[in-house]
């Protein structure tokens, strides 16, 4: 199967709404009656005044998140094909998108982080053009609002703010404008919903919106063995694409090298960003996705023995499918 994806045809996006289904056939046929799908935090509750929690079907919630990560995919693939991040056309990011996205049931649903990967797609296809642009105050400003309105989303997406400076740091020689031109774009989103609070009576709570980030970091996670036994070939396929990463890192354009960077630091910002939303839940780590899809597909798209990946590929299929029948 990742012989077939590692060619760039359009039609391929028909397969991958074959095997999106396929992936999501234990949850489907195992749904529970009920799906709450929370689309914005609860201090910007004020900006949706209607009960939206239950409004979709188990069956039509799922089918929504299916569609979203299909558009996802394909934005995803397009990005990388476009920075030649894999060195040649691939439809391998959205086939590695696509798997990454049904490795846990909670990543099968709508869910406020999954809305955000647009805006993390988003992002990279402005923070990538960082490269080549002379001046990058304007982009910088854009990606401090795309970065608000995500917070108003889902509040960990806060942290990928660090992001627009650091990549600034590796593709731009320093200018304070454009540091500065973040934070005004971040504000400018935060001084709208100031207003609205005031105009509704609720300023002295606005300051609270800031708290979460005084959570302490926890000393340990509760996660089902189950979920763990999942993430073995993921851990196994991370570990080969960083081996072919180093082998061929300086083999890389400067480009190249510098994306991959700010896309590792993004997977621990997005990884590692989980803390100040209480109570814990899996679905934070589909953040994580749009990263770790272009490390699978640097791997697959390296790898010359083609029995050992395609089985390595075939073993997560059969894991994800496999866990999900035993999860209930």
């Amino acid at each position: 199967m990742v012989n077939f994806f590692k060619v760039y045809n359009p039609l391929n996006v028909l397969w991958l709404a074959i095997l999106l289904f396929a992936l999501r056939i234990g949850y489907i046929l195992q749904v529970p009656d009920k799906l709450e799908f929370t689309f914005v935090e609860p201090f910007a509750r004020l900006l949706v005044p209607v009960a939206y929690e239950y409004a979709f079907s188990p069956g039509l919630n799922m089918s929504l998140a299916g569609v979203l990560v299909l558009g996802q995919a394909v934005l995803v693939n397009y990005l990388v094909n476009r920075y030649n991040l894999l060195s040649k056309p691939t439809f391998l990011p959205a086939l590695m998108y696509v798997t990454l996205t049904a490795l846990f049931t909670p990543f099968m649903v709508l869910s406020a982080p999954l809305i955000c990967n647009f805006l993390l797609i988003w992002m990279l296809f402005k923070l990538l053009s960082f490269y080549k642009s002379d001046d990058a105050k304007s982009i910088a400003y854009d990606l401090g609002m795309i970065v608000a309105v995500g917070s108003l989303i889902y509040f960990p997406f806060i942290f990928l703010f660090l992001a627009i400076w650091i990549a600034l740091v590796i593709f731009k020689p320093f200018n304070w404008r454009e540091w500065v031109s973040g934070i005004l774009g971040y504000v400018t989103v935060f001084v709208f919903l100031a207003v609205f609070y005031y105009l509704n009576g609720r300023l002295g709570r606005f300051y609270d919106i800031w708290a979460p980030l005084g959570s302490k970091f926890p000393n340990s996670i509760h996660i089902e063995y189950l979920d763990f036994l999942v993430l073995i070939p993921v851990i196994i396929i991370i570990a080969l694409c960083f081996v072919k990463l180093q082998q061929n890192f300086y083999k890389s354009y400067v480009q190249v090298r510098k994306s991959f960077q700010l896309l590792f630091i993004m997977f621990l910002i997005t990884g590692l960003s989980f803390y100040v939303r209480a109570p814990f839940n899996l679905n934070h780590f589909i953040l994580c996705a749009v990263p770790a899809a272009v490390f699978f597909s640097y791997y697959f798209v390296n790898a010359t023995t083609k029995w050992f990946y395609e089985s390595l590929y075939l073993l997560l299929l059969i894991s994800i499918i496999y866990f999900q029948f035993n999860t209930f």
